[in-house]
């Protein structure tokens, strides 16, 4: 775990040092500057950033296994395994998605109106709302590196289709109505206009389970296939 540790700090420094985090960033912000006005309800600000934070997470997976230099790979391979060393990378991913689920609630929140839709039957707490709203974002962050993870090496070849690959597949996940990110983001807009907030804790614990199970199969796979 020490490792496995070190090698994410390692990817992050990476990601820092090389700017790609800033490519995603500024798309993200853009599209909450966009999309969401200062006053909005709060629950519906919340599912907009959610969202739009899923595509956003699978291009940090692809930003995050591109700031890493061909040579510095194979020497970390070499000394910590290609499992791991592709585990970090996906955990520096996560990381930062996580980290901009969290700043996208407290901007929100700062920016917004009432938590719920004017005539909503019922009138919300807003600790209640940020939290399915925080939950909410974290699912999707799950299921979006979940989707870089499988869109990405050694699971797909490297070349110009990962791009349309991940926004393809994070697309999905947002559209179809058994993902864990769909159903988390129906019952947030729901809550928007009813005033009922519900905590999306089956959800998370799904989109946890099915991240877990796409990592372990990517890093398996790890440095059998060329890339």
């Amino acid at each position: 775990m020490r490792q496995l540790g070190s090698l994410t700090r390692y990817h992050l420094e990476l990601l820092v040092r090389s700017h790609a985090w800033l490519p995603p960033f500024l798309a993200y912000v853009l599209l909450l500057v966009i999309g969401v006005t200062a006053g909005d309800p709060l629950l519906g600000a919340l599912g907009f950033g959610a969202g739009v934070l899923l595509p956003v997470s699978a291009w940090y997976v692809r930003s995050v296994l591109a700031a890493e230099p061909p040579a510095s790979r194979a020497c970390l391979v070499a000394v910590a395994g290609p499992a791991r060393v592709h585990l970090g990378a996906l955990l520096a991913a996560l990381t930062v998605s996580l980290l901009l689920a969290a700043g996208q609630v407290a901007a929100l929140w700062w920016a917004g109106g009432a938590v719920a839709d004017p005539g909503a039957g019922a009138t919300p707490g807003v600790g209640t709302a940020l939290l399915a709203g925080l939950l909410t974002s974290v699912v999707c962050a799950l299921l979006g590196v979940l989707a870089g993870a499988l869109t990405n090496r050694p699971l797909a070849a490297r070349g110009p289709y990962g791009i349309p690959a991940a926004l393809a597949l994070a697309t999905l996940l947002l559209v179809v109505p058994v993902s864990p990110a769909n159903a988390a983001l129906r019952a947030l807009v729901s809550a928007g206009r009813t005033g009922r907030v519900a905590v999306p804790w089956p959800e998370l614990l799904l989109a946890v389970v099915l991240l877990a199970a796409g990592c372990a199969g990517a890093a398996a796979l790890a440095g059998r296939r060329p890339e």
